[in-house]
């Protein structure tokens, strides 16, 4: 998608601090982090929202889990523990319509909806 800010950072348009990518996903750096650890993890390809998943695109989010577990090792919480957030559509937080992740951590994360 033209206009999608994460395409754009996939396709290197708009710079970001990268923390892991492979062939199918890149995680970097959110710009405004909502904890002392805040990873966003992405497909590459474009899929608006986690309802847009279909049978292909399962293979895109498997390699979003793997991102995560190793996101998780390099950033030093894969004992200590850690969240994986994904937000779908308006109601339920999403702001940028390309599928996303968060990895939060590096605090003792309360229970609830935040």
């Amino acid at each position: 998608m033209e206009d999608c800010i994460f395409c754009k950072i996939t396709a290197g348009v708009i710079p970001c601090r990268k923390v892991y990518e492979n062939e199918k996903v890149l995680a970097f750096e959110d710009i405004h982090p909502m904890a002392p650890i805040h990873v966003i993890i992405i497909p590459k390809k474009h899929i608006a929202t986690f309802m847009d998943v279909d049978a292909e695109g399962m293979a895109d989010l498997q390699s979003m889990m793997s991102a995560a577990q190793e996101v998780a090792r390099a950033k030093n919480v894969d004992r200590k523990g850690f969240r994986l957030v994904i937000n779908c559509n308006k109601e339920g937080g999403q702001v940028v319509f390309h599928l996303h992740m968060h990895l939060l951590g590096g605090l003792r994360l309360k229970d609830g909806l935040a």
